[in-house]
């Protein structure tokens, strides 16, 4: 079994951040918020279904960073799974943008999920994370 890790000060607070901006999204994704999506540039979904599993797995996403700050440990394994999903989202967002399917202001309602996902990577990639990950195994 992998042990959780205890966290720094600011990777505790940047996963109160990100729980909180993943609150706030799972909310803009929600079937009825037509209006968010559109002030951040995200375009309509096809059918309500798909809208509200985005919203669902970013609720759980959020809720998941919230009990993880709170708690004040980490798996090193949800951290590496958020920080490539962060990336990715972020990477997309700049794709669909630079195809020209999305307005700027897409990719930079979005900028959070980078530096976040780079703060989670930072974390991933510190001496002791990686010292406590060899260990582990």
């Amino acid at each position: 079994m992998i042990a959780a890790m205890t966290l720094p000060t600011w990777m505790r607070g940047a996963l109160f951040a990100t729980a909180a901006m993943n609150l706030m999204a799972a909310v803009g994704f929600l079937p009825t918020a037509r209006a968010l999506r559109a002030v951040a540039g995200m375009p309509e979904g096809e059918h309500p279904l798909y809208l509200a599993t985005v919203s669902m797995f970013v609720l759980l996403f959020g809720l998941g960073y919230l009990w993880t700050a709170a708690t004040g440990r980490a798996d090193r394994l949800f951290i590496a799974i958020a920080a490539v999903g962060k990336l990715s989202f972020f990477g997309l967002l700049v794709w669909f943008w630079a195809a020209g399917a999305l307005p700027f202001r897409a990719p930079l309602a979005g900028s959070g999920d980078l530096v976040f996902g780079l703060l989670f990577a930072k974390w991933l990639f510190t001496p002791r994370a990686i010292a406590s990950a060899r260990s582990s195994t």
